[in-house]
């Protein structure tokens, strides 16, 4: 019995839910604060729009999904969660981890990964593992992220370039030979849509104004493949690329204008539309793909934790965090979410 008292008594201290947002109230918050919060809103949201379709694309699924995950893990991390400035949704670091899952087992799959991962995340929080992630080596973490890196940019070739790959191969030499395959079909208009991209948003920067470098590239992006389009030449877009079936049998192109419906995991049907079997093998083979996501979600929310704890003067608790992390990656996913961090 006192084993049992002890152990809640330790979790309770271990896990302080919605503490960022008691805080806050706590020291103060009156219209001045409000309103600059909406305009970083503002500002995060706009960025978050096209990096989250995007990110969803990368992982192998329509870009709504990320969307979705912005939306409800955005709101239920940053409730529940123990960082006053972390801002949470899909991040590039993850999709060399999701792709795989997404073309092994389907949207399903990779739905079913985020909730696993999110268990384990809450797991990690009950046993008070946050602060353990601060003890990783850094040259650990720089290596992981460069070789994310360097898988991601890899990925994006097909779509910078507009190359004809029905399939981007699961291994990343497969990857690379395919892509120097299909260098004959490059598209010159997507091309230059992407180079024109991606040069204002790395030299914005050198204007030295207060609007980041997102924002820009993404207007004068759209910009010049309407422009592109009006001379006759093709650009690829969210709306000619991808497809819906909303659950009444209505079709369209591109992103569904309704919010994110409720749907169980496990019975969301696969490309060919069966629905697959979740039987203990299959769980069990999603697991190291699960664990992966829960562990590198912890290092990098927690990472951006202390970083922001160092420019603001203030004190995150990681292991409501963690907590936070984890509630989030549970419900995302019910929701059409996929992982968040």
């Amino acid at each position: 019995m006192q084993i049992k008292s002890l152990f809640s008594k330790n979790v309770f201290l271990a896990v302080k839910p919605f503490s960022a947002l008691k805080e806050s109230f706590r020291e103060g918050y009156g219209k001045q604060k409000l309103i600059k919060d909406i305009i970083a809103g503002l500002t995060v949201g706009v960025i978050a729009i096209p990096l989250s379709m995007a990110l969803a694309i990368a992982s192998g699924v329509p870009p709504q999904h990320g969307l979705y995950t912005a939306i409800v893990a955005g709101i239920v991390i940053a409730l529940t969660g123990g960082s006053r400035f972390n801002i949470s949704g899909p991040t590039a670091a993850f999709v060399v981890i999701l792709y795989p899952v997404t073309q092994q087992f389907g949207l399903s799959g990779l739905l079913m990964a985020t909730l696993l991962s999110g268990i384990i995340l809450v797991i990690m929080a009950l046993s008070r593992l946050g602060r353990l992630i601060e003890y990783i080596p850094l040259p650990v973490t720089l290596g992981f992220t460069c070789g994310i890196g360097i898988t991601i940019g890899t990925l994006q070739i097909k779509d910078f370039l507009g190359l004809d790959i029905a399939q981007m191969p699961p291994h990343y030499i497969e990857k690379v030979q395919a892509i120097l395959t299909a260098l004959p079909t490059i598209s010159r208009a997507d091309t230059a849509v992407g180079v024109v991209t991606l040069f204002v948003l790395t030299q914005w920067h050198k204007l030295r104004l207060p609007v980041p470098g997102h924002l820009p590239a993404v207007i004068i992006g759209t910009l010049m493949a309407l422009a592109l389009g009006q001379f006759g030449f093709s650009v690829e877009t969210i709306g000619t690329a991808f497809h819906y079936t909303l659950a009444d049998g209505t079709t369209g192109n591109g992103i569904p204008n309704v919010l994110p419906e409720f749907a169980l995991p496990w019975n969301i049907p696969n490309a060919q539309g069966e629905i697959i079997n979740w039987n203990f093998d299959k769980i069990q083979a999603l697991l190291p793909a699960a664990f992966s996501m829960a562990v590198l979600g912890a290092i990098e929310s927690l990472l951006c934790a202390v970083i922001l704890d160092n420019m603001t003067d203030t004190k995150h608790h990681s292991n409501n965090e963690l907590l936070a992390q984890g509630l989030g990656n549970i419900v995302s996913p019910f929701l059409g979410g996929i992982t968040a961090t």
